[in-house]
């Protein structure tokens, strides 16, 4: 398959949920998702594990494992709408200590044959802030979310 761009790719925010949603149909079984519109850029995510070290005295030699993974923080930045109910849905999230249900769409299928890849998660909102720039930029909004789950991802695939 040939690569492809991020154009078309969509996050939506659903309901606050708790540790016990973790499977994809508990995830797609969820509502209302909210699309979060007017998002500029997406930021890394995905499970990294985190390095255990031990050094032995005896030959000098650290020694590595793999420890706890962490799926990371999503930055979102998005040109800020007052108006968009997914902005509206994020900005309020981010005032409470709950976890909140994610979904995004990436646009990745190879045809009309195929459907895009759909990744959910958990995360907490936990910043929101405002970029108003000088005289030529648009006022932005980022968003970090703390993914506190697994991600639950299911592949592009025929229709």
């Amino acid at each position: 398959m040939a690569i492809t761009t991020a154009t078309g790719t969509k996050i939506y925010i659903g309901p606050a949920v708790t540790d016990t949603t973790d499977t994809i149909p508990e995830f797609a079984a969820l509502t209302p998702w909210v699309e979060i519109t007017l998002v500029e850029t997406y930021g890394e995510f995905g499970d990294e594990s985190s390095a255990v070290t031990f050094a032995a005295v005896g030959d000098g030699r650290v020694r590595k494992a793999k420890g706890a993974r962490d799926a990371g923080t999503l930055a979102l930045t998005v040109g800020h709408d007052p108006l968009d109910v997914g902005q509206a849905a994020i900005d309020a999230a981010e005032s409470t200590s709950n976890t909140y249900a994610f979904k995004v769409v990436l646009s990745d299928s190879p045809s009309d044959l195929y459907t895009d890849t759909v990744i959910y998660f958990r995360g907490l909102v936990m910043s929101k802030r405002k970029n108003v720039g000088g005289n030529d930029n648009v006022l932005r909004n980022t968003y970090n979310i703390g993914i506190d789950s697994p991600l639950h991802t299911i592949p592009s695939a025929l229709i």
